[in-house]
């Protein structure tokens, strides 16, 4: 099995190097006791070890000032009522995000004096003479966290050396204090800072606002953008909010396949998945004339990878249609495709469909269903608040920034 481990023991690395380990060895393990499915925790029995083979891989990245990777033992001691010693994976604990901290309705007020730790991604860097002020980012929310950074401060000789840049990955211990600017009502002390990893200095973006354009080009950079992070944290509490309502009301989910044969809706317009066609290493042209063919000149599908005709999905209506006459209440919820060439805002090649299929229903139930899902809790909060700035904005005779407006409506 692989996994992203961390070593179990603390290693010393030369600056900026972060070392990648394949290990492939065989590990005791202990054989559980019958009891293990009626009890919990589960009781290690004293029964003598196994051997399993085990493969992982670890990439530890190496601290710039101490030379130490940061890291936290993998294993507990633990000892049972039996009084057998044992090792124990430690407990999974939720790591400490910006948004868990300036979040609620006093702001981060309520942690003053606090010792934190924040890790995240350097979003600006403002050097002067005796402070410099570091704001991160860790993709919990829009806000900031800005770090306040003196001289005797560990880890400062990094700033000094132009380490510290914008798309930095930094490690951040401090002291939660009350800020002194308007912009924010709290700010961290830095009393110890690490270097994750660095960042190039042409990472391309930057405080200065760019356009979409231009991210279209920078597809691996643009989730780190304010527009991109507020889109993604609205599409979540979007699909968190229908996994909930439809559960909640005893439905169960159903995976519909993306790949299928079948033209559920008689649209036709579907997008073709074959192997048929020659892919050339070099990227170069792939000749036609490579398509087999049957005697009457037609592409001989029997050739192909299925078999046959095979389309990416426009609907999963006909597999949840299928599994209601078994499982009663069912939903599908995932990509489907069209090719319809219409460039419109209502045209998607791509997007995500939500499909119950009720038994045992009539059309005044569809009705209840639907009317019941729009009205849910969080869909229903989210859908209001962009309605009132849709108003707003309509009333005020401007045009709508779509990114502009989901950022407003995350953060009030």
């Amino acid at each position: 099995m692989a996994g992203a481990l961390s070593p179990a023991t603390t290693l010393r690395l030369k600056p900026f190097y972060a070392v990648r380990f394949f290990t492939h060895y065989r590990s005791p393990i202990k054989v559980l006791n019958p009891n293990f499915y009626s009890s919990y925790p589960p009781k290690l029995h004293p029964t003598p070890y196994l051997s399993r083979r085990r493969s992982f891989c670890s990439v530890v990245s190496a601290a710039i000032s101490s030379g130490e990777a940061v890291e936290r033992p993998k294993f507990e001691n633990i000892e049972t009522k039996e009084g057998v010693k044992t090792e124990q994976v430690r407990e999974f604990r939720k790591r400490l995000r910006v948004s868990d901290i300036k979040g609620g309705p006093e702001e981060g007020l309520d942690r003053l004096g606090e010792t934190l730790v924040v890790r995240g991604w350097v979003r600006t860097v403002r050097a002067q003479s005796s402070v410099t002020f570091i704001d991160i980012n860790d993709g919990s929310c829009l806000s900031n966290m800005q770090c306040v950074m003196g001289s005797d401060a560990e880890g400062y000789d990094q700033v000094e050396n132009g380490l510290i840049s914008t798309g930095a990955s930094v490690w951040i211990e401090g002291t939660v204090v009350s800020s002194q600017g308007s912009k924010q009502k709290i700010e961290l002390k830095v009393q110890k800072l690490v270097v994750v990893g660095k960042s190039d200095p042409s990472f391309p973006i930057q405080k200065k606002r760019v356009s979409r354009e231009f991210l279209r080009t920078k597809a691996h950079l643009r989730p780190r953008t304010n527009t991109f992070g507020a889109v993604s944290r609205v599409r979540n509490a979007l699909s968190y909010a229908t996994h909930k309502f439809f559960q909640e009301n005893g439905f169960v989910w159903v995976s519909s396949p993306i790949i299928t044969a079948s033209d559920c809706e008689g649209a036709g317009e579907q997008f073709c998945v074959t192997t048929l066609i020659p892919n050339s290493n070099e990227g170069g042209d792939s000749p036609v004339s490579a398509i087999p063919t049957t005697e009457s000149g037609s592409v001989d599908w029997s050739q192909d990878f299925f078999g046959k005709r095979a389309y990416l999905t426009v609907s999963g209506q006909l597999n949840g249609e299928t599994y209601a006459t078994a499982l009663s209440d069912i939903y599908t919820f995932g990509p489907t495709f069209r090719a319809e060439n219409s460039n419109t805002s209502r045209h998607l090649a791509e997007f995500w469909m939500i499909e119950p299929e009720l038994a045992f229903a009539d059309l005044d139930d569809d009705m209840a269903c639907a009317t019941a899902y729009l009205q849910c809790n969080m869909c229903w909060r989210i859908a209001k608040k962009i309605w009132i700035f849709l108003t707003l904005g309509l009333r005020k005779g401007s045009s709508i920034d779509l990114p502009m407006l989901l950022r407003r409506t995350l953060c009030s």
